[in-house]
């Protein structure tokens, strides 16, 4: 069974992608299990140009077909941020839960009607040089953000992101749950199409 390398250091997008990936026909490896120890630059504007750019990296080191996805949060009170800042707000070291007062009080004073917000998920395919092409794919997940965290499950900007049809917060799933309706979970299921091709949907 071929290799595919889960271009990720974040152990929560691991996690979520080997879950999410699972039925797929490869062998589903991480930077660790190959020896990769560096984390790849992010250095644009787009989460597109950041995936293709991580992907591809990846994909040129390791000899392996890559994915990798860049993903963020897009707070429409807030003009679309943080974004494909999503990380790095508010300081790159900065734990999510100091990020989550950060937020609440950009939104001070804002009806919470207009509290609306999704999660962007971009995943990128790479094959390594010398043929170097991609296949992106994309999810989105639409929200509301909330001012009080709720849950324990899930990362990142889980415990403010509520699902209004649900009225649970992503971090008040179970990974199950989680799995069927995330941005991310939107995006691997379109990838997971194109892997089971692989590789005539090139």
């Amino acid at each position: 069974m071929p290799q595919l390398l889960l271009a990720t250091n974040n152990p929560g997008k691991l996690v979520e992608m080997r879950e999410l990936l699972g039925t797929v026909p490869f062998d589903l490896v991480s930077l660790q299990d190959v020896g990769i120890h560096f984390t790849a630059d992010e250095p644009y504007e787009t989460y597109l140009e950041n995936a293709i750019n991580k992907a591809q990296t990846y994909a040129n080191v390791s000899g392996l077909l890559a994915l990798a996805d860049d993903s963020g949060l897009e707070i429409d009170a807030m003009g679309g941020e943080p974004g494909v800042q999503s990380a790095h707000f508010g300081g790159t070291d900065t734990p999510y839960p100091e990020r989550f007062p950060l937020i609440a009080a950009r939104l001070a004073g804002v009806d919470a009607a207009h509290h609306t917000a999704r999660y962007r998920c971009v995943m990128v395919l790479a094959e390594p040089a010398p043929g170097k092409r991609t296949r992106h794919v994309e999810g989105l997940c639409e929200g509301q953000i909330i001012a009080t965290p709720r849950g324990a499950n899930g990362f990142g900007y889980d415990p403010i992101f509520l699902l209004p049809d649900q009225q649970r917060t992503m971090a008040e799933l179970s990974a199950a749950e989680k799995n069927q309706i995330s941005h991310r979970a939107l995006a691997a299921q379109k990838m997971a199409e194109i892997l089971r091709h692989w590789p005539d949907l090139w």
